[in-house]
């Protein structure tokens, strides 16, 4: 009896252990919880668990059985069982699954009783009284029930040492010795659980200004500068060279070799013909990019088509008077064709130029050729080699262009004029260069945010400050107005304007709100 009652002793001191546990940590995450499963045998037990970092909790529970108290029965199963745990929630919300390690003693008075499955068969016909120390490894699940109470699951196994003193059942029975050795004990357990959940603040406490000071170091905001508006026109020009500012325009000249000019736009023609067809060669894609980005920027309220230049060409073949023709004819027919599918692009728009015959681009792909002769440095291009080099000597020392093409027709008994019309001449049959130069409204709004930015990385808050408050219905000012704000001490509206930039895709807002609440 007198040890039942330092068990009894051991286990009041137990709850109080676990009330000051509970107490000490009323700021956290604190869950108490019953086990359904020891309840069935009669163990009144309770266990607490502490939420003592995101994914981690500590606990402890303890079970104790004191009767019977009658030493005369022989049928008992007294014991004292103490077991602090430790469990990682991959959910920091104390839901789902979770692991557990737990360590286990027991103080144990227990004969007379048959365990289900085999287990303990010692105690069936003998007497117990000792301690055991294990330590085990778990899984459990949890089930919200409500706002207070979940369920609790776990299996899991612990091994551990036993060692007690063995005696006959009858009424304390006569001693027979020591029982000491290893075992194995399976977790099995349903738990109720009623946990209060501290909650964590969504948002940093604004307090005015002029009661505390702000926090040592001042938080290191993130913002960039803003991108220039160039309007419709300027993001098109990002998949669509042919688009250019009109900064970039020049008049056109017959020194230039247009095709290798980059982002220009040709469309072909049939040979000797000034008749625009759709679906000649290549033109279906063509025509049809170039009236959707006319079309895209003329629609367009801060960007605008400011000139298309069209320069048409013919190949060096037949009469110059008659290229010239054909090369201004095959211009205007690109010029008609763009203004009947876009009425708005008035005739002032077009910078339309006849190229005439493209010697220049002729001799810019002779000159091609020859290098990647030269390159490949094969015998049977020697002669060749030979013989367009000699093509290019004459192009640039022979002014009148009838007496040029004709001495080109014949060079090497016309090999070479053979050459050149199978393999370069077929590219020259075709309206030559196309390009739309655009501008757009200045975008004052952006150079003032980004002056603004200036000065914000100068830590001149209030002048950056009211630079912004002139921009402030421009969302792409809204984060750096944010850390404005926050800086001259107003954190209320600091927060409005972090959230507003960050509900409209801002990074920059996105990650100062992230550290804001962290």
């Amino acid at each position: 009896m007198n040890k039942d009652l330092e068990n009894i002793k051991k286990a009041v001191l137990l709850v109080v252990l676990l009330c000051l546990f509970g107490k000490v940590s009323a700021q956290r995450d604190v869950a108490v919880r019953n086990n359904l499963v020891y309840d069935v045998s009669l163990t009144p037990n309770l266990g607490v668990d502490v939420r003592v970092a995101e994914h981690w909790t500590l606990g402890i529970t303890g079970g104790y059985r004191p009767w019977p108290t009658d030493d005369n029965k022989t049928r008992k199963w007294r014991h004292l069982l103490i077991a602090p745990e430790l469990r990682w929630w991959p959910d920091s919300t104390f839901h789902k699954g979770y692991w557990g390690l737990n360590l286990i003693y027991s103080h144990y008075n227990v004969g007379n009783v048959k365990f289900p499955f085999g287990m303990y068969k010692a105690v069936r016909h003998n007497r117990l009284e000792g301690d055991l120390a294990a330590i085990g490894l778990f899984y459990g699940r949890s089930w919200r029930l409500n706002r207070w109470f979940r369920m609790e699951g776990e299996l899991g196994m612990a091994v551990g040492y036993a060692w007690a003193k063995r005696y006959d059942c009858a009424h304390c029975g006569s001693y027979l010795g020591r029982d000491n050795k290893p075992f194995l004990i399976p977790k099995v357990t349903l738990n109720i659980v009623y946990q209060k959940v501290g909650k964590k603040p969504v948002q940093p406490i604004v307090t005015p200004i002029d009661t505390i000071a702000p926090p040592p170091p001042p938080p290191a905001f993130a913002f960039h500068p803003v991108a220039d508006n160039t309007g419709r026109a300027g993001i098109l020009q990002k998949d669509n060279p042919v688009l250019a500012h009109i900064s970039q325009y020049r008049p056109y000249d017959r020194t230039r070799v247009l095709r290798k000019e980059k982002g220009a736009l040709y469309v072909h023609f049939p040979l000797d013909k000034s008749i625009l067809l759709h679906d000649f060669r290549q033109n279906a894609p063509t025509l049809d990019r170039i009236v959707s980005i006319t079309r895209q920027v003329m629609a367009d309220t801060t960007s605008s088509v400011q000139r298309i230049q069209i320069v048409g060409l013919a190949s060096i073949e037949g009469g110059v008077a008659h290229n010239e023709q054909l090369s201004a004819d095959r211009a205007q027919a690109l010029k008609q064709y763009v203004q009947q599918q876009v009425p708005q692009a008035t005739d002032a728009l077009f910078d339309v130029a006849s190229g005439g015959e493209a010697w220049a681009e002729l001799r810019d792909q002779i000159n091609d050729v020859i290098g990647e002769m030269t390159a490949s440095g094969t015998e049977a291009d020697g002669k060749r080699l030979a013989s367009l080099r000699q093509a290019l000597v004459l192009i640039d020392s022979e002014a009148d262009l009838t007496r040029r093409e004709q001495r080109l027709r014949n060079l090497d008994q016309g090999r070479t004029f053979a050459y050149i019309k199978q393999h370069l001449l077929a590219d020259q049959r075709n309206s030559g260069y196309l390009r739309i130069y655009y501008d757009y409204v200045p975008d004052t709004a952006a150079a003032t945010i980004n002056q603004a930015s200036q000065l914000l990385q100068q830590e001149r808050y209030a002048e950056a400050l009211t630079l912004l408050q002139g921009v402030k219905n421009d969302p792409r000012a809204w984060n750096a107005l944010g850390v404005a704000l926050w800086h001259t001490g107003n954190r209320s509206a600091a927060l409005d304007s972090f959230r507003q930039a960050a509900q409209q895709g801002n990074a920059d807002a996105k990650e100062n709100l992230r550290m804001l609440n962290k």
